[in-house]
């Protein structure tokens, strides 16, 4: 079986390192994921525009994928491709809210669980309803608790990037007017409880505030975590600290990439604790988006592809390819970079592997 190119990044070194048997065998695993993020809206893509340090040292200190590819140019499909490492056609998730991952699917939380591991979602799911009691028609209940997942802090689909709870000023689509309660004040639910406390400012914290309690108990054995940040899809919204940051742009710039900006802030913060637990080296942290940016936004001229024709919901490069890295300290050569193509269905072999 030919290795595909994120295996013989993260892998190739591996017989030349001084670490034992079980060390190599059994790393700790964490699959970032950011929402309609363009290939063009990050700095180690080019863009000096956008502040996006952390993830900027990620792709560094790593492996860049200059080719790396989402399985569908929109996030139902792309995800459900990460778990599963199949294509949406063979594990039937063609769209948002049109069904929910099949519990006879085998997830890469199940088979890690079966080695080991302990394993958490967190943020935005998107391949069922996390709430039974909302499945309707469109899609039906089918939360991470049933593929494999320990714990799950997670919403069915997206909510605003700043304020989850609360409809933004100037938002009028999907039925939520501006002051109201976003899809009842309660999108979020942890291991099947709504929940209410620690929802205020930006969601990426949120989220994280979340993830680092999930790393922390689970430091004396390998873990998997899986963490797919809302930002920067609509509603998008930044904070006043981050919007200021970019305060010589318009408002949708200001929003669009102060929130880029604040979810690189907590990649950072996931990746101080990975060191301060001593964990950066027996981790491997990979980041890609789950398709090209907004429509509305790359129409604007605010999201970019980068010199790539199309967006998200379109079958050109713009749709499809997206930004990419991987960081595995001690393992994978710092600087490195492929224009190999790789691609979401590449996540479950690459990681099956060890």
């Amino acid at each position: 079986m030919n290795l595909t190119p994120i295996i013989v990044s993260c892998l190739v070194a591996l017989a030349a390192l001084p670490l034992s048997a079980e060390e190599r065998d059994r790393p700790n695993v964490i699959l970032l994921m950011s929402d309609d993020q363009g290939w063009g809206d990050v700095g180690f893509n080019g863009n000096d525009g956008i502040k996006t340090p952390h993830l900027d040292a990620m792709a560094a200190e790593g492996v860049r994928f200059d080719r790396f590819y989402a399985a569908a140019p929109l996030c139902s499909p792309t995800r459900g491709s990460c778990l599963t490492g199949r294509y949406p056609f063979r594990f039937g998730v063609l769209a948002a809210h049109t069904a929910g991952m099949r519990v006879g699917e085998i997830t890469i939380a199940e088979v890690l669980k079966s080695k080991g591991y302990r394993t958490g979602f967190f943020g935005k799911w998107h391949l069922g309803w996390v709430k039974e009691s909302d499945a309707g028609a469109r899609g039906f209940y089918s939360p991470p608790s049933q593929h494999g997942f320990d714990t799950h802090f997670a919403t069915t689909s997206a909510v605003p990037t700043w304020d989850p709870t609360v409809t933004p000023e100037n938002w009028s689509s999907w039925g939520s007017k501006p002051g109201e309660l976003w899809k009842g004040g309660a999108p979020y639910v942890q291991d099947g409880v709504q929940v209410t406390d620690n929802m205020a400012g930006d969601d990426s914290r949120v989220i994280m505030d979340r993830v680092l309690p999930f790393i922390e108990a689970s430091k004396d054995q390998p873990f998997f975590a899986a963490v797919w940040f809302h930002a920067p899809h609509e509603p998008v919204v930044a904070g006043p600290e981050y919007r200021e940051l970019y305060k010589n742009r318009g408002t949708a710039r200001q929003n669009l990439y102060g929130c880029i900006t604040a979810m690189d802030e907590q990649i950072g913060r996931l990746r101080i604790k990975l060191e301060e637990l001593d964990l950066a080296e027996s981790t491997v942290v990979f980041f890609c988006s789950d398709n090209g940016p907004a429509d509305s936004l790359t129409k604007k001229g605010v999201a970019s592809a980068g010199p790539f024709k199309g967006h998200k919901h379109t079958l050109y490069e713009g749709g499809l390819l997206v930004p990419a890295c991987a960081v595995w300290p001690g393992v994978i050569p710092p600087g490195t970079s492929t224009s190999v193509r790789c691609s979401t269905v590449d996540y479950f072999p690459t990681i099956d592997r060890q």
